[in-house]
Order: structure tokens, then C-alpha cells, then sequence
């Protein structure tokens, strides 16, 4: 019988999880924690998972970048949790109808700005 606590093994592409549910999925996993750490804490690991991502588009292979997109995506989603932050409806409000820049679906912005 297997531990409802392990994650179970199966091939990346059989399983989909929405922004949201992997926001409760962190939250679950380590909210009490993050709230301990507090957010400039948090800040600090989420910049050091930056800098490994950098390090890793510079010079690492295929799975090395994908772990560390994953740690990434997985520090911006604890600080958004320690700070309340809701990032899919913040996601949608900026982005979710278009370009903020130019307001397209299909940014037109000229190539010097920044949308």
C-alpha cells in the first residue's frame, strides 16, 4: 500500500496543475515555515535560485535548467503566499486581456520598450 504522504511517480506530461493549485500546493507544503522565514528571508532564497537559473542558462544542461525554473517558479509563489498575494487572479489582472503596454493580445510595443 502506498504513503498518501509520497508523491507518486508518473510521466511529467500525464499530469497538468494549475497555477492555483500549485500555490496551495506550496502553501500546504510549506507555509508555516515561510511565514516563520518571513518575506525578506524568502527574498533572499527566491534571488539565490535567480542567480543558480542564470548560472544554469550560461552553462547547464536541458534537466539542470528545468530544476532550476522549477526552484524559480516554486520561491515566487512562497513569496507571493507570504505576502497574500493571490498570483493568479494578479496574473490575470495584468496580463489576462493583453499587452499592458499596448493593451493587444499580440504585443505591437516598439522593440526599446519595456510592456
Amino acid at each position: 500500500m502506498s504513503n498518501p504522504n509520497e508523491p507518486t511517480s508518473s510521466s511529467p506530461s500525464s499530469h497538468s496543475l494549475s497555477l492555483t493549485d500549485f500555490q496551495k500546493l506550496i502553501e500546504k507544503m510549506y507555509g508555516q515555515k515561510d511565514r516563520e522565514r518571513g518575506v525578506e528571508g524568502t527574498f533572499m532564497w527566491f534571488m539565490e535560485e535567480v542567480g543558480e537559473l542564470a548560472t544554469a542558462l550560461r552553462e547547464g544542461r536541458a534537466d539542470e535548467l528545468e530544476g532550476e525554473f522549477a526552484d524559480v517558479v516554486a520561491w515566487l509563489t512562497t513569496m507571493a503566499n507570504v505576502v497574500g498575494i493571490d498570483l493568479t487572479q494578479a496574473i490575470y489582472k495584468k496580463y489576462g486581456t493583453g499587452c499592458p503596454g499596448c493593451q493587444k493580445l499580440v504585443c505591437a510595443c516598439p522593440p526599446e520598450e519595456k510592456p
